[in-house]
């Protein structure tokens, strides 16, 4: 039998700017900084158990264990079915365009919208997949 994982702690994205990064994300999701790793980035609280670490491109590449990340990467975050109007009034008022929105065949829904770098940004309702 193999060692049991408690899920994903932290996921990461690698931005032009952390602190643009970490400004937007503190405002469209209330997301706050918990430690802060001054040019190299910061990481935010993202959930009870999660965190969103922001790295500026090219900023961790000479740390002893060395990473860096290009492209639009995608991430999604869980809300309850009963915010999505929530959700599309506030990317609204916020000036986020909103690319697409999606029901899925077990009943849940996303939209889907880009964050200063381009990452794909997704906010699914129960039902996107057989586990939520």
């Amino acid at each position: 039998m193999h060692p049991r994982s408690e899920g994903i702690l932290e996921s990461s994205l690698y931005v032009k700017h952390a602190a643009t990064s970490a400004r937007f994300y503190e405002k469209i999701f209330g997301f706050r900084v918990i430690s802060d790793f001054g040019g190299r980035g910061c990481a935010m609280r993202a959930g009870a158990q999660q965190v969103l670490l922001l790295f500026t491109k090219g900023g961790s590449r000479s740390i002893p264990s060395p990473h860096d990340g290009e492209g639009e990467l995608h991430l999604a975050f869980a809300i309850a079915a009963s915010e999505l109007g929530g959700w599309d009034t506030w990317l609204a008022e916020n000036g986020i365009p909103v690319e697409e929105r999606r029901t899925w065949e077990l009943g849940g829904q996303s939209i889907y919208f880009r964050d200063p770098d381009r990452h794909l940004l997704e906010l699914a309702t129960p039902g996107v997949w057989s586990i939520r």
